[in-house]
């Protein structure tokens, strides 16, 4: 069954009061449904990532909210994570998924590719992510997609699809409204002006109305 459009977060790209995160975090799921969180620390040392799990995997497992680890099938089969997340320069989907195992997620970035997209559906992939649909300071987008792309997957693939790149609570509708099943976002929530907490709050407000939009 496939959610109508869920957030799916993503950690900053650094976390270095692990602690304090946590806690911000807990107060974030609180405040709004939230379907997944990517735990994406770049370049960090194997103990650096193996610690944000540990600490961050309770406050979002007692939340039924999912642990994705960016980049590392390895690690997140590993520390027994939900689900992995890789990039095409990352793993590949075949590498991810004997890590991983066939009961636990596995999703893979297509950019802006509904080529890439279907072949990672058909290999099993449980969802692709088209990006970045926004400009994005959170990492070096090599490609922008239009909303367009999530109207056509949806009308031809069930694989799930997830909208990512630079979105915020003032342009999260229009991806709703072009069929994003999820929708991923990091500074949009850890740099909102009013918190995460209030951001989550606003964004599942955003995902409704392009919920109400797209059934009108």
């Amino acid at each position: 069954m496939k959610a109508d459009c869920r957030l799916y977060l993503i950690t900053p790209p650094s976390l270095t009061d692990l602690a304090g995160f946590a806690h911000t975090l807990a107060q974030a799921l609180e405040a709004g449904d939230v379907a997944a969180l990517q735990i994406r620390l770049k370049d960090a040392p194997d103990d650096v990532i193996a610690a944000a799990v540990d600490v961050l995997s309770p406050v979002c497992l007692s939340r039924d909210v999912a642990v994705i680890l960016n980049d590392r099938p390895d690690l997140a089969a590993r520390l027994g994570c939900d689900g992995v997340h890789v990039g095409q320069e990352d793993a590949s989907y075949d590498e991810a998924r004997r890590a991983m195992g066939k009961d636990r997620m596995v999703g893979v970035t297509c950019h802006d590719s509904r080529h890439l997209a279907m072949e990672a559906a058909e290999a099993g992939a449980d969802y692709v992510a088209f990006g970045a649909f926004y400009p994005t300071a959170t990492k070096d987008a090599p490609t922008q997609a239009e909303p367009d792309i999530l109207t056509i997957w949806q009308e031809t693939m069930q694989t799930p699809c997830v909208a990512i790149g630079g979105i915020t609570v003032a342009n999260v509708q229009p991806l709703v409204v072009a069929g994003a099943d999820f929708v991923a976002v990091s500074a949009g929530v850890w740099s909102h002006a009013q918190g995460p907490a209030a951001a989550v709050a606003a964004f599942n407000a955003g995902i409704a109305a392009g919920l109400k939009a797209r059934a009108s």
